[in-house]
């Protein structure tokens, strides 16, 4: 049976969840939900009406973290979480901690406030010696944490005009995940979408 995945190209919690479809090879089709007039059938689906939703027949799963969670649980070739317990327990909480690390500030950057955009430069700093140390966010690997920011640093640069390249391990980081077909679709989709 093929997956359904209610999407919105803008939403970079569904590139999340595009990239990990993509990553595991998975097949699905995609019913694109308009942001702005979301159906009210939606939220039949999640009672929240946000996107992304992966549906298989009666099985209807939202929210990105949980789908990645499920799809890597329930399709484990190849695999987008270390071996090793403790790193993956480090993928884990760098995903948890998106919000205070990236998201709060990208959103409020988004939304115009100066100190939210301030914030956001430090962060990018703050990525930067971190990738100084490791290649990936969740170490050595590159790994569902990769997957959970890259969607966000794409559209930093596009949407914010966020100066990544002053951030060379950011920049690098981009680079490796950009080898990957399925983020480097993403980056695609992000530049064309600024277009």
């Amino acid at each position: 049976m093929t997956f359904t995945l209610y999407d919105a190209d803008r939403c970079p919690y569904c590139a999340r969840t595009r990239i990990v479809l993509a990553e595991k090879r998975l097949p699905y089709e995609t019913v694109v939900i308009d942001l702005a007039d979301r159906p009210a059938w939606i939220y039949e689906k999640n009672p929240l009406g946000r996107v992304p939703v992966l549906e298989e027949g009666a099985f209807c799963l939202p929210e990105s973290v949980v789908i990645a969670e499920y799809l890597e649980e329930r399709y484990p070739d190849p695999p987008l979480l270390p071996d090793d317990p403790a790193e993956r327990a480090f993928v884990r909480l760098a995903i948890e901690q998106f919000d205070s690390r990236f998201g709060d500030d990208y959103y409020g950057a988004r939304r115009g406030d100066d100190v939210a955009r301030q914030r956001l430069d430090h962060r990018l700093q703050e990525f930067d010696a971190v990738l100084s140390a490791q290649p990936f966010l969740g170490g050595r690997e590159y790994s569902l944490a990769d997957i959970a920011y890259v969607p966000w640093f794409a559209r930093a640069q596009s949407a914010l005009g966020a100066d990544l390249d002053a951030h060379p391990a950011v920049t690098a980081w981009l680079g490796r995940l950009a080898e990957r077909p399925p983020v480097a679709a993403e980056i695609e989709l992000v530049a064309a979408l600024a277009r």
